[in-house]
């Protein structure tokens, strides 16, 4: 009995041990992972967003306008119900400013978020051959090296034990999945504003691993921001365009004042640093982007330390147009190249490492570039064309929707600008294009020479400087912009270009510069299921209707607009605004 009573003595000594050993490892980790929350951190995904039915939100934000009054939204349930109660003196001016500490904007635990930093250790610098580890695999084509001009880094400042020829980073942290709750077959526009509300109240980037006065920055141009004061006066400003005047005034005021980017100059010609590449055709919008980027001396400082935003100055099209095998179906090689140009900045700079890229960002408009970034760049805030909110892994709130840009000629690249008044728009609906993807054939099997209001098309004859194309959306009431393989289309710009209604059919799709302008006030969504009623949804809309519509495009227009140099409020400060926003409605401080 004796030896019996011992033992079990010792057995629980030895559960007390463990536990207690257990007890201090969490709170070591506690301390040690950066949102402080060890349960989220080990285990939970890196972002959560609600699930679409979740309609009972309690908040309400001023940069979502409530009045029906001028949101155009159709589907089949209420295409017959014409909107014309629009008055242009009554629908403006209406501001609500909500507090960030509001107490109905707090996540519930269970959607609390996570993002491990880049692991900290000794290792050989990264040679300019970007032979980074034995588990890295090599490209399957020569990439050109990244940088030809390697120089070693400093010691650091901010974190003295790395020395000149060591790297803060071996491998970087593994990317995961975004959307981890179901998104259903068609995310709305009000679903995108509400998954939009909630990420702006409970998302927040990782927190910087040091401080540094941009962050104070950060954080007192958002309190100005949300307390914004009223102001529907500024003439350039026509306040039903956005969902918050007041508040887009005072953030691009801000800017202007503020905003520091850094670029970095690692990487070789022609996929890194060199936009005349790409400053025409579809793809233009990253060409003239990196152009007038790098062409800044009021936004671009040499410093890091000065930076609230780093860009890496990449190609999308280079990059396929320099790596895609072809006929290999295979995108692993471009991957592993951006992948390995992280590995290279990281191990360089102290910048990626204290955000753990957060306060980064691209601009990218090939397709292939939102599945390209994912897996070494998804911390990073993404200008991408290709802003499919259901399927493509585009997190509103941190991603921007880049414009896609059709620009035709690089000496004037406002050519054919305009249309024709409203009284001399005699088609009532126009498409042309090839047939991509599976939406746009559904339309011509319905509309094409089916009716001589629906001038719906394959693609047109060639003409010189594609006079027919361009004549056909000068003279048309509504332009239909349908989906191809994706869900862009640069006929979303055209239109406005040319000065006609958008009519959007391509189903979650998010609309360019999605968190600052209401695109319901000048524009049509229609969901895909809907093309057959498609003519019967257009005569639902009273002409009164229209042409408030078809002025609001002309006054929106001018963000839409490259210009050979940069003006205020086009279309290079309204993608750089859009990335500064969000990362300023992101900023998340050192405890």
């Amino acid at each position: 009995m004796g030896h019996e009573l011992q033992y079990i003595l010792e057995s629980k000594r030895l559960v007390w041990l463990v536990a207690v050993v257990f007890a201090v490892v969490i709170m070591f980790q506690y301390f040690e992972f950066p949102y402080g929350d060890v349960s989220s951190s080990m285990f939970s995904v890196r972002r959560a967003q609600p699930p679409l039915s979740q309609t009972n939100q309690t908040e309400t934000s001023s940069e979502i306008p409530k009045s029906s009054g001028n949101i155009t939204i159709f589907d089949v349930s209420n295409h017959t119900k014409p909107v014309d109660t629009l008055d242009e003196g009554n629908n403006i001016g209406i501001e609500i400013n909500i507090q960030s500490n509001d107490s109905t904007t707090s996540p519930p635990p269970s959607l609390s978020a996570s993002l491990t930093p880049p692991t900290t250790v000794n290792s050989t610098v990264i040679s300019p051959s970007i032979a980074l580890d034995n588990n890295t695999s090599k490209p399957e084509v020569n990439a050109p090296d990244l940088d030809p001009n390697f120089k070693k880094p400093a010691t650091s400042e901010n974190n003295p034990a790395i020395s000149v020829g060591e790297s803060p980073v071996k491998e970087l942290p593994p990317v995961k999945a975004i959307h981890e709750r179901p998104i259903g077959d068609i995310v709305t526009i009000a679903d995108m504003h509400d998954i939009l509300l909630h990420n702006r109240a409970s998302v927040r980037s990782m927190k910087p691993q040091w401080s540094l006065m941009v962050d104070q920055e950060l954080l007192a141009t958002k309190l100005q921001i949300e307390n914004a004061p009223v102001n529907n006066n500024d003439r350039a400003l026509y306040p039903p365009l956005y969902r918050n005047v007041s508040r887009f005034k005072r953030s691009y005021e801000l800017m202007e004042k503020t905003l520091k980017v850094y670029i970095y100059k690692e990487g070789e010609k022609p996929i890194f640093h060199q936009p005349q590449a790409v400053l025409s055709g579809i793809y233009a919008s990253e060409g003239w982007f990196m152009k007038h980027m790098k062409e800044s001396k009021h936004f671009v400082t040499n410093n890091p330390k000065q930076a609230h935003l780093f860009y890496i100055p990449f190609s999308s099209r280079m990059l396929e147009e320099k790596l895609y095998v072809t006929g290999s179906g295979s995108r692993d090689n471009m991957v592993q190249y951006l992948k390995d140009y992280i590995h290279l900045i990281a191990g360089r700079y102290d910048s990626w490492n204290r955000t753990g890229g957060s306060d980064h960002f691209l601009v990218a408009c090939h397709d292939w570039a939102t599945d390209e970034t994912r897996k070494s760049m998804d911390s990073c805030i993404r200008a991408l064309c290709n802003s499919d909110v259901g399927k493509e892994h585009f997190e509103l709130g941190k991603d921007v929707s880049l414009p896609e840009t059709y620009v035709r000629s690089t000496q004037n690249p406002l050519r054919e600008l305009g249309g024709k008044r409203p009284s001399q728009r005699s088609i009532l609906a126009f498409f042309a294009g090839q047939m991509h993807g599976d939406v746009r054939p559904i339309l011509l099997q319905h509309w094409e020479n089916k009716d001589p209001d629906m001038k719906i098309f394959q693609k047109l004859p060639k003409s010189k400087g594609n006079k027919n194309y361009i004549n056909y959306m000068k003279s048309s009431k509504y332009c239909i912009c349908a989906k191809g393989y994706e869900v862009n289309s640069p006929r979303v710009v055209e239109a406005i270009f040319h000065e006609c209604v958008p009519v959007i059919i391509s189903d979650n799709f998010v609309p360019p510069f999605f968190e600052i302008l209401n695109w319901e006030s000048f524009a049509v969504f229609v969901e895909e299921k809907d093309i057959p009623n498609l003519k019967n949804i257009l005569l639902s809309i009273s002409n009164r209707r229209y042409l408030v519509m078809q002025q609001r495009v002309k006054k929106v227009q001018q963000h839409f607009l490259w210009h050979v140099k940069p003006v205020k409020y086009d279309i290079f400060h309204m993608i750089l605004h859009s990335i500064w926003y969000n990362r300023v409605f992101r900023v998340n401080p050192v405890s």
